[in-house]
């Protein structure tokens, strides 16, 4: 195997990757945009502060799907985005389990996603490592400590 070869084998592997990044984002953000629409549209008087919240989970899924369709795993904005969707899951999750209250329906961040089986929770992880470790290989991330 040439190191041409090599090279050129890897970087499909990465894009694998992240087509499927991609496509889940892509998911959620079609999942989440409908769901939030429905619960506001039905009944948002019941949970304003929980449909509110849907309805922000679902833009940030097609804001993330947005920036890695546009620069890949390149984009700063991705990194960014996945961070607030973290921050917003772990938030939500939490206030969900301290405030129940405040959520007599269920939103795609409650209990830190459990609803979606954990699936909100682990995906910026798994964005932001895959993100983090490509930018270090193209050299976007700067020095490596």
């Amino acid at each position: 195997m040439t190191a041409e070869h090599a090279v050129t084998t890897a970087g499909r592997g990465t894009r694998g990757f992240e087509i499927v990044l991609i496509a889940v984002y892509g998911i959620f953000a079609i999942s989440a945009t409908a769901r939030s629409l429905v619960q506001t549209l039905r009944d948002f008087s019941f949970a304003p502060v929980a449909y509110m919240l849907s309805l922000l989970a679902a833009l940030t899924y097609i804001a993330v799907t947005i920036a890695l369709v546009r620069r890949g795993r390149r984009s700063v904005l991705a990194r960014r985005l996945c961070l607030a969707e973290l921050a917003g899951v772990l938030i939500v999750g939490t206030l969900t389990l301290v405030d129940p209250a405040l959520f007599p329906d269920a939103t795609v961040w409650g209990h830190f996603g459990q609803g979606y089986g954990f699936v909100p929770l682990l995906l910026p992880v798994l964005a932001l490592l895959y993100l983090r470790r490509s930018g270090r290989r193209d050299g976007a991330s700067g020095p490596v400590a």
